[in-house]
């Protein structure tokens, strides 16, 4: 199989993609010998990727944890990163087989605490519905962050932080993925919380700054719900840089079957009419959305909104002949 370096790479990529072989199948696979194979094999080692064997007839072959990164040399941070990315792709349309391939293949070298650090932001978060028609520019986010809330939240560990400048103490239960953001799924606890102490909230984690020493250690409380559910919901609301409520003249299901899940929520009016419960991070986002609903619509706050949609509207008056 062609040079001895791209069979050497051949080799790897095989000893990443599942948990063992025996050497006949790397033989069949790569078309050379046994004795190549475990020259190969070799070579491996020398190299530093810690390859396990067991000796004597039907032997096989384990590629061990630590191995470093090929080609590319990744750092913690990095390699978490790839990592996340790759699980999220497992879920999207066309990306499941090679998504969970590629994911396979890291997993399967990452040192253990890597490996550790990538198993709590798993078994923390949760993906929600995705809107595909927002061309909002994505939030930077620190992947320390994000690592430091899993582990609070696997190990019931108090947050101390600050939160768009205003200091809180959280109970973290979830990570939610939404919408290319993340939320952290808290109750609020403390001095700071006020009368809303143990309330049930979803933070935005880009607009948190963790504080050190973090929170007192908690019991965990049974969550009344769905997480990604409870997301949705709350995050139309309060979650994002500009809020709206939109009375639209047509009732809730034919408002509720042009809109995806991801936009937000509706509510019903005595009239037949219906309030749509939006927002976004820019006013211009909103403009777009609810222009798509194809539906009579009035808004009345925020004035922001208001002046924008405005603006649009004698644009758009220009546009066409008069």
């Amino acid at each position: 199989m062609g040079s001895a370096s791209a069979r050497l790479l051949a080799l790897l990529g095989l000893l990443q993609s599942r948990p063992d072989w025996s050497g006949a199948e790397l033989a069949d696979r790569l078309d050379v010998t046994d004795r190549t194979v475990r020259n190969d094999v070799a070579r491996l080692r020398e190299l530093g990727y810690p390859v396990h064997a067991v000796r004597g007839p039907g032997g096989r072959y384990r590629l061990g944890a630590g191995a470093r990164l090929p080609p590319l040399l990744l750092d913690d941070g990095e390699a978490v990163a790839v990592a996340v990315g790759l699980r999220a792709a497992t879920g999207t349309a066309g990306f499941e087989e090679s998504g969970q391939s590629a994911l396979t293949k890291l997993e399967q070298v990452l040192p253990d605490r890597l490996r550790s650090r990538l198993a709590a932001i798993r078994d923390a978060s949760t993906t929600g519905p995705e809107n595909t028609g927002s061309n909002v520019a994505d939030p930077g986010i620190d992947s320390g962050t994000l690592s430091a809330v899993a582990d609070a939240i696997r190990d019931h560990q108090g947050l101390r932080a600050l939160y768009r400048d205003e200091p809180v103490e959280l109970e973290p239960y979830r990570l939610v993925s939404w919408q290319r953001r993340w939320f952290l799924v808290a109750r609020s606890v403390g001095p700071a919380a006020g009368p809303g102490a143990g309330a049930w909230a979803p933070f935005r984690v880009d607009w948190l700054r963790l504080r050190t020493p973090g929170g007192r250690r908690f019991r965990p409380e049974p969550f009344p719900g769905d997480f990604s559910e409870f997301v949705v919901r709350e995050v139309a609301r309060t979650g994002w840089a500009v809020h709206a409520r939109i009375v639209v003249d047509a009732p809730a299901e034919e408002v509720l079957a042009r809109i995806n899940p991801a936009v937000g929520t509706v509510e019903p009016l005595p009239d037949g009419r219906s309030v749509l419960v939006t927002g976004g991070d820019s006013v211009e986002a909103v403009a777009v959305w609810i222009g798509m609903l194809g539906l009579d619509f009035h808004v009345t706050e925020p004035p922001e909104l208001v002046d924008h949609l405005r603006v649009l509207a004698a644009r758009y008056a220009r546009a066409v002949p008069g």
